[in-house]
């Protein structure tokens, strides 16, 4: 399977061969991996180069710490659901907006149960403390905001902006409750969440 492509522009080096994007592709499943098996704070840049099979110096190239490196994970990480979802809506009709809510919702809850890392880094990062002002929610809404006004035929505004983030947020917090009460997410909690956002939503795309 080809590498993802990069989005990050934090990068020290953004890869342009595709020996090199492969090389950037292995350092973020191993630091993805690590992540499952020791958690953050044990995460190292020396454990993720030694798992990659790759010098130090390589992980270095492009990520100055763990964290730059966890927040391009991150990064990664929303572009795969991007694509995920794009091919959902893609065989979707425009009139059926719930089963589009129910794919986008669908998606994450299978990356959060099958993607390496995902459990602590889904699209923010993995230590929220060093990061108050951590945008990654409306980094979400904003991709989610272009995608589903596309599947719509609508123009992306400030109205469907905010509603779009006022769900991402409620579901975040929703979602966290689930699989904080159950490791594969709470089956009850996640019927309530997919009640919640398709009643908010009805008052606008109905």
């Amino acid at each position: 399977m080809e590498p993802v492509p990069h989005t990050n522009t934090n990068l020290r080096r953004a890869p342009v061969q595709q020996r090199s994007a492969e090389r950037l592709a292995r350092i973020l499943d191993a630091c993805a991996e690590l992540l499952d098996e020791t958690g953050y704070e044990q995460l190292s840049t020396r454990a993720v180069a030694v798992r990659a099979g790759v010098p130090i110096g390589s992980v270095y190239r492009f990520f100055s710490n763990k964290r730059a490196l966890t927040d391009a994970l991150a990064r990664r990480n929303l572009d795969s659901y991007a694509e995920r979802v794009t091919a959902r809506l893609a065989v979707i009709p425009a009139a059926d907006w719930r089963s589009a809510i129910d794919a986008v919702l669908d998606e994450y809850l299978a990356m959060k149960r099958s993607v390496a890392g995902f459990a602590l880094v889904d699209f923010g990062a993995a230590a929220p403390e060093e990061d108050p002002a951590n945008d990654a929610n409306q980094r979400v809404a904003g991709r989610l905001g272009e995608l589903l006004s596309g599947y719509l035929g609508t123009t992306s505004d400030e109205d469907l902006s905010r509603t779009v983030l006022v769900c991402v947020e409620a579901a975040d917090a929703l979602l966290q409750l689930a699989f904080r009460a159950d490791p594969s997410g709470d089956q009850a909690i996640v019927a309530e969440t997919r009640t919640m956002l398709r009643a908010y939503l009805a008052r606008v795309l109905e």
